[in-house]
This record gives structure tokens, sequence and C-alpha cells, in this order.
């Protein structure tokens, strides 16, 4: 039986009933035919692609043109493939615009090459303020682009591409709030309802204004950064017809998650999330997310483009004990039943570590890293607030009441904290890595990561602590997320 969905019906719908496109290379079985017409198979070789690269921006307006990102990523690709430069300069996504892209000969051009797969950026001439373009009209306009290629006999690949951050001082020609606020959600729902793929070039080449000479246009070792990215993406190892609810009873609302599917569904009457990638990595990996959904998303963002599940099943306030332990344990079993990888990534922000480092010292065979965020590690520091720390009074009872603590006494002689087994976890022998503020004032780091961290070195375990000087508790993770994503790629092997 398949999953039943309710589609919560989002803005700007798409005519094509939200299905992503896959590129058929031949069709019958006649072997001699095969043969004949495609060599390639025949030798176990790959056809060839034609790659469109549309838009403006990063593609024509890189100087001198050899060094333009399609340039760079036909040289990257070789011989075998064709990229084209289909970049329209001053072009915007909006049919309002002077120039919208749809209008003008390049697009007639990249139509009429027949592509395989489509790179679209667009966006960045649309950060201008102009009345009367909103997230929605932007949202129709890329769609109508969008259905443009869809439509086309070779059903291409489409990747729509956040566009870089802005680093233009002219905040009145350009403005990068309208470019995080309307322009980045409108490629997201336009990605979301016609089930395209979608990468973020916006997270990627945060912290990167030197590689942009006039605040906008890259530089050609931008150009260079960014054809590697869509390299990943062509050359990923991905899997095809995979459902992580195939054959599943489970009722759920489906919804946008920055271009992605959410599936919001109960699991023994907790809330429980899915969000689907685009194309599903090889051995289906996944992060799960253990407490404070939707904040700071970037490094699941990142994930998910590169083929992770995103998951999440709500034990909040439970402070990580048994019944908590164990709801944690039969989603696990349903997840893997589903066909996800047998290791998860786990995540914690603040107490959503010591969630997650509870359930790895008892799952340790079942865990592949853990990347914690200013995490709890001790309880008698936060919420206890006996160091340090203000604590949370609150919070403080509510943990005594979850582990059935009659008294103060026996709180403080708690010893299930993550600093407690450390040892356990360090012998289970999957990485960590830690992103803390040196100035946290409400999850003190020398209370808690700095005394994790020596006990974990001693007993021969991996982690890594990235510190954030002068930075609180808050913000957590880090803007441009590539370090933490390099670090779950290479201990889920993807990379």
């Amino acid at each position: 039986m398949e999953l039943a969905v309710i589609h919560r019906p989002d803005i700007c719908p798409s005519p094509w009933n939200g299905l992503p496109r896959v590129r058929s290379f031949f069709a019958g079985n006649t072997i001699w035919l095969l043969l004949l017409v495609s060599p390639w198979v025949a030798y176990g070789g790959s056809p060839p692609l034609r790659i469109a690269c549309i838009g403006t921006g990063t593609t024509s307006r890189t100087a001198p043109a050899p060094e333009s990102y399609p340039r760079k990523l036909q040289m990257l690709l070789g011989g075998n493939d064709t990229v084209s430069d289909f970049g329209s300069t001053d072009a915007a996504l909006s049919l309002s615009a002077p120039h919208p892209y749809l209008l003008q000969p390049e697009c007639a051009a990249a139509l009429q090459f027949l592509p395989d797969i489509v790179f679209v950026e667009l966006g960045t001439y649309d950060s201008r303020r102009r009345e009367g373009v909103t997230t929605d009209s932007l949202c129709a306009d890329c769609s109508r682009l969008i259905g443009r290629f869809l439509a086309l006999p070779s059903k291409p690949r489409i990747v729509v591409l956040i566009p870089p951050p802005l680093y233009a001082r002219d905040t009145a020609a350009y403005s990068n709030d309208v470019l995080t606020h309307l322009v980045a959600p409108a490629l997201q729902m336009s990605a979301y309802a016609n089930g395209v793929e979608i990468v973020s070039l916006y997270s990627y080449l945060l912290d990167h204004g030197d590689l942009f000479p006039d605040g906008i246009t890259p530089s050609p070792e931008c150009a260079g950064m960014i054809a590697r990215r869509l390299q990943e993406a062509l050359d990923s190892s991905q899997t095809t017809g995979y459902d992580v609810f195939s054959g599943s009873h489970v009722p759920a609302i489906r919804t946008n998650y920055f271009g992605f599917e959410l599936y919001d569904f109960a699991f023994e009457r907790r809330d429980a999330k899915i969000v689907k990638p685009k194309r599903p990595a090889k051995g289906h990996p996944w992060i799960w997310r253990a407490r404070f959904w939707g904040h700071e998303p970037q490094t699941e963002i990142a994930l998910l483009e590169r083929g992770f599940h995103l998951v999440y099943c709500d034990v909040s306030e439970l402070f990580g004990n048994p019944e908590a332990l164990l709801t944690w344990d039969r989603f696990y079993e349903f997840l893997t039943r589903q066909g996800l990888s047998r290791k998860a990534a786990l995540m914690g922000f603040s107490r959503g570590g010591f969630y997650a480092y509870r359930w790895a010292a008892a799952n340790s065979d079942k865990v592949a890293c853990v990347y914690a965020d200013a995490p709890v590690l001790d309880i008698k520091s936060w919420p206890g607030g006996k160091g340090k720390g203000g604590g949370n009074p609150v919070e403080w009872d509510r943990f005594k009441q979850d582990f059935h603590l009659t008294s103060e006494e026996e709180a403080l002689s708690f010893n299930g904290n993550p600093l407690d087994v450390a040892d356990r976890i360090a012998a289970a022998g999957f990485p960590m890595l830690h992103v803390c503020g040196g100035a946290d004032t409400v999850v003190p780091v020398e209370e808690n990561t700095d005394i994790f961290e020596k006990k974990i070195i001693a007993a021969g375990g991996h982690i890594t602590v990235i510190r954030k000087p002068g930075i609180g508790h808050h913000p957590h993770s880090l803007p441009n997320p590539a370090l933490i994503v390099d670090f779950i790629l290479r201990a889920t092997t993807q990379r």
C-alpha cells in the first residue's frame, strides 16, 4: 500500500504535477539496435550530455569569456559532454523586468539546443527593488521558464541555482535583502512545485566577497568554484526509483521545505518529519535532527542537495530519558526498514546534543557521526545552573520529573550525562564535530565541550571542535556550512 499523501497546496502550483523529469536514453529491447545506434552503451560508457547554462550574472558576465563557469565546467567534464553558455547580460527572471530572460534570443537558442541538463542561474537582476514584483509573481515567472524546458522532447534534468550573495556596496541598485527574502524563496517554491533540483550558490559562496571584484560579477577563481560545485552535482552517485515511503501505511501531509518535499506524519503519536532529496545518494544516507526543527537549516539544505534524507522525531523535553530512547529506537527501525542507511548522521543543537549523545551512547553501531552545536553535555551546567551559567529552573524540574528523580541530591548525582560516558562514546569510533561560541554563557563551553573534548581525546576518540571567538549561544551553526558538510560527507563515505 502506498503512502497516503495529503498535498497542502503551496503558492505557485505547477502545470507539471510536481513530477521530476528523467531523461530516457533509449527505448525498446532489441540488442542489435542498441549496438548499432548507441555504441557507448555497448562498450559500457555513458552517452554524451548536452548541458545548457542559462541565465545571467555568473554566465555571460564573467570576463574574459574563457574564464566563465560554463567554460570551466566544460574543461572539468572533458570532451565527451557539451556545455553551452546561453547567458544573457542583465537578463532577469521577472517578466516585468526590462530584459526578461524568457524573451531573449539566448533563451530561444537554449531551447533549440535540446539540452539533457539545464542549469538555471537567474535572480541577481531581480534583486533590484521593483514595484509589483512579489515572491508569488517571481515564482510564477520561474515556473513558466522551467515549463518551456520541461516540455522539450529531450526531457532535461533541470537544476535551479540560488544566485551568489551580493557584495555590491550600491544597495540602491542591488539588495541582498531582496535576494534572500524574495528571490531565493521564489526559486525554492518553483523548484518544489515543478519537482526540479535546486543548488544554493548563496551559502556556498558566503565569506568569499574577495572573489567578486565589483561586488556582483564572479572572478575567474570564483567561476572555477562554481564549475566544481556543478560537476559535483553531475558526478554524485545517486539511486533511481527509491522512495523512503514505499509500501508504508503512513498518512502524511506534503509541504515545501526550501524547495524539497517535506512529509509530516505521526509516529507513535509523536510529530515526525522526513524531507526527501530530489535524487537520493547511493546508500541512502540521512541526517537526523534531534531538536529545534528548522533552526539554522543551512547544513541540512546543503546535504539535501547532495542526496541525503533529513528526518526528525519529536521527543522534546524528555531529555533523552528511557522513554525517548525507546521511541527513537523504533523510529530508527522504521527508517532503516524503509531502506535508509544503517548508520545515521546525528545533529544536535543545544539540548539536542544531550539527546543525540544519549542515543548514540546506547546505539553506537548505528551512528556514522555526530555534529553537535553548542551542545549540553552536563545536565548540571544546563538547565541545572550549578556552574557559570544561569540555568533554567523550569527545565531543571522537568528533567527531574522525566528521570523520576525525587530530590536535588539525586539530580546532582545523575551519571548519565555524555560527559559521564565519554569513554564509551570514544570507544565507538565514530567521528564528532562540535561548533561552539567562545562567549556562550547559556551552555558554557568550558563546562561542556572543553571537558568532553579532553575526555574523548584521552580515550582515543575522534573529535574536532570549531570555536567561534566572541560568539554566545546564538547564532548556531556557520553561515557557510562547508566545513560541517564536508565532515558529514567524509563520515558517511560520500566523499
